[in-house]
């Protein structure tokens, strides 16, 4: 191992960007089939064929349109030869006002780092799933298997400190590229359970208007909460800008992002549609909040063991893809803070096989201190508030109108310049104050659902 001074690399800002559509593409994948996915089957049982299906589409299609509005804004104020952009908040702040950057920070870095805790959450209930699976197999599956997810969500929490240690999303391509095979693996095995237990059955299931509910506010309540699960789905506004950096130019980096933008939504909706609608066809009413983990099958028991598996292994990458522009703003602010401080600047490199191709892995003292401790504390509000379905409607409910809409839609309208009361203006405040009140009825939904939770559990018990 040797120290060095960092010059004119990753460390102070500057990097080499080689990425290609198909990186992104991977990248955006990774963020996208999530945890969210596991959850579409209860969602759309909540909201009914009809209903579920044009939510579905309704997001996509929304998450897709602002995504293009904010490609362009990565560069200012022309967005194919203006000045770069590197990060989400950086965009804000040079189309709109320091009110809408303070707003902007608030709503990012919270949905990145509650991303974090929905993550941590969802691979500790896998790793679960399948000790409870194997349990079964050997004991019959009416046998008493319980398990404790605190111990998996620290071995998780490790793995994530070890893999932080990467300084940027072009260093850990590698490992977006295997969370997207995983992610597909995991949607696929899904896809075949759910329509194998239809064929067995040989019966259609779900209803029109779903879900009865025991009353009104329960159904309204449920239907709130599978509303922000399927925005959660389409989560990943707040990374978009971060992506985007990595691409090489030309062609224009907004062009590529675009195109990798169609893929990165395209394939994921494609497999939230045949996962939705087969699982709930397989279900009806009763379809579990997590298709994988909620035991609505018990074998093969290996292919539920490795569809768990993918989903710990895609979670480990999708982690980083959120975690990294968290790091690195903290880094850049506490840098601007003491600049001179040899703690924040002196860098060691080792080398490492999967680092940027076999080459060294660069890192400081605050690097490791500052990205362990924020993993650990993340850990800790994880084992806290362990409610998979509940966590991730809040998390789509933040998260969706402020970065998927509000401020691409406002930055879009700026660049453009847009007068007041124009066609397009009101059409796009039209489109921000509808999904306005998506979120906030999601949120109201989530919050009531965490509440009703709370009263049954106990910190640092995750038993299931």
């Amino acid at each position: 191992m040797e120290s060095r001074r960092a010059g004119k690399d990753i460390e102070e800002g500057e990097h080499e960007r080689k990425g290609t559509v198909w990186s992104a593409s991977a990248h955006i994948v990774a963020a996208v089939i999530g945890s969210g996915v596991l959850a579409l089957a209860w969602s759309m049982a909540q909201l009914g064929w009809v209903l579920g299906t044009l939510v579905l589409l309704g997001f996509a299609g929304v998450t897709y349109y602002t995504s293009t509005l904010l490609a362009d804004c990565y560069r200012h104020p022309d967005p194919v030869s203006g000045t770069v952009n590197r990060v989400y908040i950086d965009a804000v702040r040079a189309y709109l006002g320091p009110r809408e950057v303070f707003l902007c920070g608030c709503a990012q870095y919270v949905n990145l780092w509650g991303t974090l805790v929905g993550y941590t959450i969802t691979a500790a209930i896998s790793m679960m799933a399948v000790q409870r699976s194997n349990c079964f197999h050997r004991n019959g599956h009416g046998a008493r298997c319980e398990s404790s997810g605190n111990f998996l969500m620290l071995l998780f929490g490790s793995a994530q400190v070890v893999l932080s240690q990467f300084p940027s999303l072009e260093n850990i391509t590698w490992l977006s590229v295997v969370a997207v095979a995983t992610s597909f693996a995991y949607s696929f095995i899904g896809l075949g359970l759910a329509a194998g237990k239809l064929i067995s059955h040989g019966e259609f299931r779900g209803t029109i208007l779903g879900v009865a509910g025991t009353s009104h506010t329960t159904k309204a309540w449920n239907a709130f909460l599978a509303l922000g699960n399927v925005a959660f789905a389409y989560t990943f506004a707040d990374v978009l800008i971060e992506i985007q950096d990595t691409l090489k130019s030309p062609p224009p980096e907004n062009k590529t992002m675009k195109r990798a933008t169609i893929f990165g939504i395209g394939l994921p909706t494609i497999f939230y549609l045949s996962l939705a609608c087969t699982g709930y066809a397989a279900f009806g009413n009763d379809a579990p909040g997590n298709i994988l983990t909620g035991f609505g099958f018990f074998e093969p028991f290996w292919l539920v063991d490795i569809a768990n598996i993918c989903i710990v292994v895609h979670l480990l990458g999708a982690y980083q893809v959120y975690a990294q522009p968290i790091f690195g703003r903290l880094e850049t602010e506490i840098s601007r803070r003491w600049p001179d401080a040899k703690f924040m600047h002196k860098t060691y490199s080792v080398k490492v096989p999967l680092a940027g191709g076999g080459g060294p892995l660069s890192f400081t003292l605050s690097k490791l201190v500052i990205r362990s401790g924020l993993i650990m504390f993340t850990t800790l509000v994880a084992m806290l508030v362990p409610f998979f379905n509940a966590v991730l409607g809040l998390l789509g409910a933040l998260g969706f109108w402020p970065l998927t809409v509000y401020f691409p839609v406002s930055m879009h309208m700026a660049q453009r310049k847009i007068g007041k009361w124009e066609a397009k203006w009101v059409l796009l405040h039209g489109l921000s104050f509808f999904c306005f009140l998506i979120s906030i009825a999601t949120s109201i939904g989530s919050i009531a659902d965490i509440i009703s939770s709370l009263k049954l559990a106990a910190p640092f018990k995750m038993n299931y």
